[in-house]
């Protein structure tokens, strides 16, 4: 009988386990960004010499599967931009004709951030949670990629139990070779006063002395229309700003 009742412990204990991770997973993708929204961002790459070269961007984002990004310095890369609908990019480049399809590992930028770090979806979309570890200050999420598509097979992500924001989040291949780290910093207020981090930081040990870095200036609910996460919109992107 001790048995038989700790089995049925187990069987109803393990989903409302399971449940808890994907709730604090979609809390911490609500207080990092809207579900549709607009910003403006920074992109700093820093090389071990030190030199830097920066690139700022406008983005949209609707929904869960759709963001698009336009270039607006330097001018050498000014009116590029990039649309990622679920698993699918593009990159438009000006005078070059029709977008061309880039891959989640690629960097449009260079640097340590690949194409899924700046182009990010929701975490809950790409990420069923393994498992929760609940430690006296934070939650250490243990994420295995949904699909053979996603960027990283694994993340590890460390969320602080207060504001339930991501601290540390480690990113693994298949392999379990460390790719990158990304830390979560400089939390601020933006739509309607919500703190949400408004740097990332980046390095990786692939990349031994370099280091990215995405500043957030600004962060607003926004819904526009579907046409504008189309090819077709691509090059009039600049429009809707």
């Amino acid at each position: 009988m001790k048995q038989l009742l700790f089995a049925l412990a187990l069987l109803f204990a393990t989903p409302a386990f399971c449940l808890d991770g994907t709730e604090v997973l979609k809390k911490v993708d609500a207080n990092l960004q809207p579900e549709s929204f607009e910003s403006y961002r920074k992109l700093i790459n820093i090389e071990p010499s030190g030199a830097k070269r920066e690139f700022l961007l406008y983005t949209l984002k609707k929904g869960h599967d759709k963001i698009a990004s336009l270039f607006l310095a330097p001018a050498s890369e000014k009116g590029r931009a990039t649309l990622r609908l679920g698993d699918n990019m593009w990159l438009y480049i000006p005078n070059v004709g029709k977008p061309i399809r880039i891959t989640s590992l690629q960097s449009v930028v260079g640097g340590v951030f690949n194409n899924a770090d700046i182009m990010r979806l929701d975490y809950n979309v790409e990420y069923d949670v393994q498992n929760l570890d609940d430690k006296k200050s934070e939650y250490l999420l243990d994420l295995k990629a949904k699909t053979g598509g996603v960027a990283y097979d694994k993340l590890k992500m460390w969320v602080d139990k207060k504001t339930v924001v991501p601290i540390k989040i480690e990113c693994y291949a298949a392999t379990g070779l460390l790719i990158k780290t990304l830390y979560f910093k400089e939390r601020k207020p933006f739509d309607e006063g919500v703190l949400r981090p408004s740097v990332i930081e980046t390095d990786s040990p692939l990349y031994k002395g370099y280091q990215s870095i995405m500043v957030y200036a600004r962060v607003k609910k926004r819904i526009v229309a579907d046409e504008v996460f189309t090819l077709e919109f691509l090059p009039r992107i600049e429009t809707v700003r």
